[in-house]
């Protein structure tokens, strides 16, 4: 009988997982929240404040505006950003981080660096 990273094999050469994954682990469940194309971005933008939503579809080049409006609601519902009408003629909004936002920029400036170190 062998073992091998919570996996072991009976005298028939079955094979059986000591500690399945029932559920998603935090990685994938942290991937559910800021998974998606453009919301690593978008959180990188908003880092230093709040950022009108013209301004802020410039700063992601390739996104179309339907695209940044798409993951900021999903974004929102997720309580990583916060939206702010701040006129209503012309109509103006911005967006910023909350405090939960904001707890995902550490590991965003590590993968960044990641990133780069690796040419990625």
């Amino acid at each position: 009988m062998g073992t091998s990273l919570g996996i072991t094999t009976d005298a028939q050469g079955r094979k059986h997982v000591s500690e399945p994954c029932l559920e998603p682990c935090p990685i994938e469940r942290g991937m559910r929240v800021l998974g998606g194309k453009w919301k690593g971005s978008i959180l990188w933008h908003l880092k230093n404040g709040p950022v009108r939503f013209n301004d802020l579809a410039r700063q992601l080049g390739g996104a179309s505006k339907k695209m940044v409006v798409q993951r900021l609601r999903e974004m929102e519902e997720a309580g990583l950003v916060r939206r702010e009408v701040v006129s209503d003629r012309p109509i103006a909004v911005t967006y910023q981080l909350t405090e939960f936002g904001h707890t995902a920029l550490g590991f965003l400036a590590e993968l960044k660096n990641w990133a780069e170190t690796n040419n990625i």
